[in-house]
Order: C-alpha cells, then structure tokens, then sequence
C-alpha cells in the first residue's frame, strides 16, 4: 500500500463540460484520499473537455514528462478509464510510470500497483493488452483481404501518365538538371509526386 509521506499527483479527466459532468467530483475525493493516506499532492493534472479517444491529453502529457523527471512518487487517477483510452493504452502507461520507479493507485477500482494485489493485476492487464493488440491486428487483416477480394487496389492511387505530363516534364529536364527548378516545386505545379516527376524525368534513360 502507499505509504504515508509520498508525493502524489492526482489526474482527473472529463469529456466534457457541458452534460453535468464535472470534474471537481474527482479531484475532491482524489484529494480526500491523500489527505487520508498521508499524501503530499506535488501537483494536479485535469483534462477537460477532452475526449479519451483523443491521442493527446495535454495535462497527461505534462503528467508524463513530470514523472520522467520523478517530480512525484504516486500517481493517483480517480477510474482506470479516465487515465487509459484502452487497455493497451493503460498498460502503456503504467508501465511506463513503472519504469520511473512512480507508482500508480486508481481510485475506483482500489487498485494500487505497490501490493501484491496490484501487481497481479498488472499481469492480468498485460494479457488482455496483449489480447487486445491481436484483435486489432486480425481486424486490419480481415479489412486488407475483403478489401482485395472486393477487387479494390491497396495502397496509394497510381497517377495516370499522360503525353501531356510527359512533354512537360521533358521540357523542365534541362532547369532541374541545373537545379533551376526542384523535382517537388515541379511535381507541386503538375499535381504529381516529386517520385513521378523524377520517373518520367529519367525514363529515357538520360
């Protein structure tokens, strides 16, 4: 269990702002528990209006940066999904804290990864991490092979050449050849690849 005389930071995290949601209702039983356990709150982190799908938490982040600095002993969150977007998103995370020699408790769930509860919890959420990462991977498949069995070509668009785009290609050779005119620049004016440019630049074998 955490123990008296640490340094915590408390993160709380709220979609919105506007459905009755509000994030004091987290911070103060965050701060409660401190109070209770002996805690030091070093700093608070509170995300609002951000979504837990979104890839960047702002106040997460700053959370992160803190603890690679070891700012703080314990991070303390109210629920595991205000703190992870999923379980491979929490293992992430905590794992990472882990590493920082900074423990974790969420509040909620009464998980505190410094006991031998915690720490079998853990393992469970490294398997279905695991777990998760295979499903998401089948998924990608099954959508590449029913995206090739429907007949739909993968990867980028082929750009049709045209004589046109040729010839006018051909006659910019002798300005890229003395760098007058870059091979991007070029393909930016033309709506083509600097690599397409290059292709049909070079196909002559010039």
């Amino acid at each position: 269990m955490v123990t008296a005389g640490k340094r915590a930071a408390i993160y709380a995290r709220v979609s919105t702002t506007n459905h009755g949601q509000d994030v004091g209702l987290q911070t103060r039983d965050l701060e409660d528990f401190c109070q209770r356990n002996g805690l030091t709150i070093a700093n608070t982190y509170v995300d609002e209006g951000v979504s837990g799908r979104k890839a960047r938490r702002p106040q997460l982040d700053r959370l992160m940066a803190d603890a690679k600095k070891r700012a703080f002993d314990v991070v303390v969150a109210w629920k595991l999904d205000r703190f992870g977007r999923s379980v491979i998103d929490l293992h992430r995370l905590v794992k990472e804290l882990m590493g920082y020699d900074v423990a974790f408790v969420s509040l909620r769930e009464s998980i505190d990864l410094t006991t031998p509860a915690g720490r079998a919890f853990f393992g469970m959420m490294a398997v279905f991490a695991e777990f998760e990462a295979d499903v998401i991977a089948e998924r990608v498949k099954a959508g590449l092979r029913n995206t090739k069995a429907n007949g739909t070509r993968l990867g980028r668009p082929r750009t049709k050449t045209t004589p046109e785009l040729v010839a006018e290609i051909q006659r910019a050779k002798p300005k890229l050849a003395r760098k007058k005119l870059t091979y991007r620049a070029l393909g930016e004016r033309l709506g083509v690849s600097p690599n397409t440019v290059w292709k049909l630049a070079h196909q002559d074998g010039q």
